[in-house]
């Protein structure tokens, strides 16, 4: 084998033949009969004999010339396909002939059972995705991690079945969130719901949405924030030994077919699931992490109905019939008594008819109180309106500007010795440590988080800085204060290598 190449697990390249009873001639009569298993086995009946199974497929029309026989013959295909498993019933034959008959009782298989019940969740589905935006699982998803944090912190003394089940909560909570979320912002984004907001009904369930998706984003900023916190200060080897405390937990559960995976398997794959969770927050390597894309895609569907809702508006506003208005308008204007009265009311009703657009340079004041009248005049060049005039240009010297320009280069060259000399004086043992460092200059806090912002683009976190120095962004667990002249800043705790 190739260096490098690995092996596809075996399990995803075997045929399901359990789901051939889908597909097949008689689809609807193996579709009813497991129909009813699965219906019994939700209700704790798990075994049950031909003869309820013939009983039940009766009552419907589609049955009616069904026989005994074909139903035999149909159990016994199911059981080939591994859909039932059957069991000889021997505590209540009567006759040689029910012993002869080999009299069986028949179970679901858990296959069937799953494949049941993801059929029903697609019934139940239709045509359209569903899902909601809960703002409340945010809340219990944190709730959770913070217990598992006070478990972490108080040296792991709950017992291994209280971490399981929290363990369990917190992934319950996670994946409703992502399945609903992405269920809801499909439908949102469907061609079906396009054309529901086009119509007319929809303004009277603009305000349910848009309230509705404000709510969810206020809930979810608030939630997130504290979130996001709690698995940043969450240390790694806190959630390894969790996990591995977990793991020993579901591996002591008796079970007849043994353990299916190892050890190490599992805790590898809880870590991956653990990952997932962490990257769904905060993102990976730099990139965005999926919590920001619902947030904007949530912002998104609310300034689409708002314009929606305007189109609409403006569609009613220029169809609308003004022969109401414009008769008023007539019975307001013959009431009147003079000429001078009707001119008032023209000029209220209509404006100005002849109107002058008066340009002016920009603002001289802020103050949005000042009054025109109070403002400095200012003259206006009007150019004439024709198609050959061009601006005459008067011809200027050239005036020798070298002297500011060494002088601008100079001060800039020592300004920049001088960041060199403050940043160099910052290096302790071949490295800058954010966390030690003393109240900075704020043009040195902008040049150490420049240099981290460029590192955290690349791989290996290694650049070259414009005074030449070759360094390498470390990120540590936690989060620091960086304390600068202008300010506090909460952020990651990063160290800065110089190599050579």
């Amino acid at each position: 084998m190739i260096e490098g190449e690995r092996k596809m697990d075996t399990s995803w390249l075997k045929p399901i033949t359990e789901a051939k009873y889908l597909v097949v001639d008689n689809a609807y009569r193996y579709r009813a009969i497991l129909r009813y298993f699965y219906t019994q086995h939700e209700r704790m009946r798990q075994y049950l004999f031909p003869e309820e199974v013939y009983a039940f497929l009766k009552q419907f029309d589609e049955f009616q010339a069904y026989t005994e026989e074909e139903l035999q013959q149909d159990l016994e295909q199911l059981v080939k396909w591994k859909n039932l498993i059957a069991r000889q019933e021997t505590g209540h034959i009567r006759t040689i002939e029910e012993f002869k008959k080999k009299r069986f009782r028949y179970q679901c298989s858990p296959y069937t059972v799953e494949i049941e019940r993801m059929i029903r969740t697609l019934e139940q589905l239709g045509d359209t995705f569903g899902g909601s935006l809960e703002k409340t699982r945010f809340d219990r998803l944190y709730a959770s991690l913070a217990r598992m944090e006070s478990i972490i912190h108080d040296g792991f003394r709950e017992k291994r079945e209280e971490m399981n089940q929290v363990w369990e909560e917190t992934f319950d909570y996670f994946k409703k969130i992502i399945q609903n979320s992405a269920d809801y912002i499909a439908y949102l984004n469907g061609e079906n719901m396009e054309e529901r907001m086009m119509s007319d009904s929809f303004l009277v369930y603009k305000e349910q949405f848009t309230a509705y998706l404000r709510d969810f984003i206020v809930a979810l900023q608030k939630t997130s924030m504290q979130i996001e916190k709690l698995l940043e200060d969450l240390p790694e080897d806190g959630v390894r030994r969790f996990i591995e405390e977990v793991v020993a937990y579901q591996l002591a559960i008796p079970r007849f077919e043994g353990v299916v995976f190892s050890r190490e398997q599992l805790i590898e794959e809880k870590l991956d699931t653990w990952r997932s969770l962490n990257e769904w927050f905060l993102g990976r390597n730099g990139h965005e992490s999926e919590l920001s894309f619902l947030q904007k895609q949530t912002n998104e569907a609310i300034r689409r109905m708002t314009r929606v809702v305007q189109r609409l508006g403006e569609r009613h506003h220029h169809f609308r019939s003004r022969k109401k208005d414009y008769l008023h308008l007539a019975k307001w204007f013959s009431s009147l008594e003079t000429l001078e009265e009707a001119h008032k009311l023209s000029a209220v009703v209509f404006g100005c008819f002849h109107t002058k657009h008066i340009a002016a340079e920009n603002d001289a004041t802020e103050n949005m109180y000042r009054d025109i009248w109070e403002e400095q005049p200012t003259e206006w060049l009007v150019k004439p309106r024709v198609r050959h005039y061009r601006e005459k240009k008067k011809p200027e010297a050239m005036i020798d500007r070298r002297k500011e320009k060494e002088e601008t280069m100079t001060a800039y060259l020592a300004a920049k010795q001088q960041e060199e000399e403050e940043l160099a004086q910052l290096i302790d043992d071949g490295k800058i440590v954010l966390r030690e460092l003393p109240v900075v200059a704020s043009h040195i806090r902008k040049t150490l988080l420049g240099w981290v912002a460029k590192a955290m683009g690349r791989e290996d976190r290694i650049v070259q800085t414009e005074n030449g120095w070759k360094v390498k962004v470390v990120q540590r667990e936690g989060t620091i204060i960086l304390n600068a002249e202008d300010g506090a800043l909460m952020m990651p705790d990063y160290e800065i290598h110089l190599l050579d």
